[in-house]
């Protein structure tokens, strides 16, 4: 049996965001076309996006092995529906959206789909006036234990680091409450919104409570929202709408919104018009203007899992497809698949390179294979309490990840007597392609955290059934001079604080 020891010790400039770590590392023993157009030319505008994404990251071996191939599953118009899965080797479990999206594009898929089932079932076609009084009740049930009759968000959280400017950024995405409603009334709590912290504690936040506005993909991550149209878009009224687009494909994206955001698995892209969150809430005009864009490509390099270690990321990923030692896996275990424990919480990026612009009031940002790393959550709300840290911006070992928190969360059938929370933790840590993981059920854990200004964490990996037992512990400190942002988390009762 082998034991390996990881301690990590940090020194925190800021937590959350704005994390430039000097850290010292005792590494393990290894064991062994043009916009508001409906016609476009978009599917070259994708294979030259991949192209340039493939060539700047050094995907493959060299250009004789390139594949020139778009990632993306497209509609008749070139815009991206899906990604083609042998381009997503390192996915994890529950990349995709959990929320009931109210986009229109997402009704025209509904009533193809209904189309169809009428055409290959016709004796269902009416079904809904021939109920019994039976029915018609389970039906009603059904539609009050549905997720558009309760509280309900997702969000997602991205951080970018840029050490040759000793900088972070942080992106985070939630919808709330999409198409609920109480009592026949739309609910109060539904907004989209977005968040960006930056230099110096600065803090940008744009939102609407058009949820509609919001898409997402079922199978993998990619979201958006566009909260205004340019001036040349907002007046089209055929069937190829903008406003009933979900992806565009990136030249397009540009040409179209004013200001909105979109996430697709290789390019993030967001222009905002914004206030400063620290001085109001999320909506509008309560706080000093600001504004900030961004256009990047990501290359993930870990998820939640095994990996093919850094430094030979000049494989083709099809050997990463072919490899079955890479599976990943869900952060929260099995679980996650089903309404209890919430919320959920999924790393979805460990460790992933960005190569692109960012700028922020004004100053820009230019960047390439920068650290990036991503996250997301869903449920009725955030834990009561909770505690995170996470860093993979280190100068000398570029291959190395971790990620610990923790919470307490709410049981279900909390109503009933009895112990109505549970208090949890766990850390996970990637390096040179191997996956270590500290989880309840695998080993035990501790920690002490401050209100603000230190955090601790210890573990071990106890369970014999795991290829290698290990014990890890890290220690994260903010600078003194550093009082840190206060940020807006989706509650049970009030929705974001606004």
């Amino acid at each position: 049996m082998h034991l390996l020891t990881i301690v990590v010790l940090l020194s925190f400039v800021e937590l959350c965001g704005s994390d430039i770590l000097s850290p010292l590392f005792i590494p393990p023993a290894r064991h062994s076309p043009k916009p508001c157009h409906s016609i476009r030319q978009a599917n070259k505008l994708l294979q030259k996006e991949y192209t340039s994404y493939v060539v700047s990251t050094s995907y493959a071996k060299s250009e004789s092995n390139l594949d020139l191939d778009s990632p993306y599953i497209t509609d008749e118009y070139g815009r991206p529906t899906g990604v083609k899965e042998s381009k997503l080797p390192l996915q994890t479990p529950h990349s995709g959206r959990k929320f009931q999206p109210t986009h229109p594009s997402s009704f025209t898929s509904s009533r193809i789909r209904s189309r169809i089932r009428s055409i290959l079932i016709p004796w269902k076609r009416s079904i809904g006036k021939h109920q019994s009084s039976a029915n018609g009740i389970k039906k009603a049930n059904r539609k009050l234990l549905s997720r558009n009759n309760r509280r309900f968000t997702e969000g997602w959280y991205y951080r970018l680091t840029l050490p040759e400017y000793n900088e972070s950024f942080v992106f985070i995405f939630s919808i709330e409450d999409a198409g609920r409603y109480i009592k026949g009334n739309k609910s109060s709590l539904t907004l989209a919104c977005m968040q960006m912290l930056g230099p110096d504690d600065t803090y940008l936040v744009q939102s609407d409570e058009d949820d509609t506005k919001f898409w997402g993909w079922k199978d993998t991550t990619a979201l958006g929202c566009t909260f205004d149209w340019k001036k040349e878009c907002k007046n089209e009224s055929n069937e190829d709408s903008v406003r009933n687009i979900a992806a565009m494909e990136p030249t397009e994206w540009r040409e179209a919104v004013e200001s909105g955001f979109q996430i697709l698995p290789f390019h993030f892209q967001g222009r905002l018009n914004v206030h400063d969150g620290s001085l109001g809430g999320v909506k509008a005009n309560q706080g000093a203007s600001g504004s900030a864009s961004y256009d990047f490509q990501v290359r993930p390099v870990s998820g939640w899992g095994n990996y093919p270690p850094l430094s030979s990321h000049s494989t083709t990923d099809t050997s990463i497809e072919d490899n079955n030692s890479y599976k990943q896996h869900s952060t929260a275990g099995w679980l996650a698949s089903y309404p209890v424990f919430e919320p959920h919480w999924q790393i979805t990026m460990a460790n992933a390179r960005a190569s692109g612009s960012l700028n922020w009031n004004g100053t820009k940002y230019e960047f390439s294979d920068a650290p990036f790393y991503g996250e997301k959550n869903w449920g009725g709300a955030f834990p009561i309490k909770w505690y995170w840290a996470q860093c993979n911006s280190f100068d000398k070992y570029p291959d190395l990840s971790f990620t610990a928190g923790g919470g307490i969360r709410q049981l279900p059938f909390s109503f009933l007597p009895g112990k109505r929370t549970e208090t949890l933790g766990l850390i996970g840590i990637h390096y040179e392609g191997q996956f270590y993981e500290i989880v309840p059920w695998t080993g035990e854990m501790e920690w002490e955290v401050s209100p603000w200004g230190k955090w601790e964490f210890k573990g071990k990996c106890t369970d014999a059934k795991q290829e290698r037992q290990f014990e890890a512990e890290i220690i994260a400190v903010t600078d003194e001079t550093v009082s840190g942002v206060k940020l807006r988390a989706p509650t049970k009762d009030q929705g974001m604080v606004r």
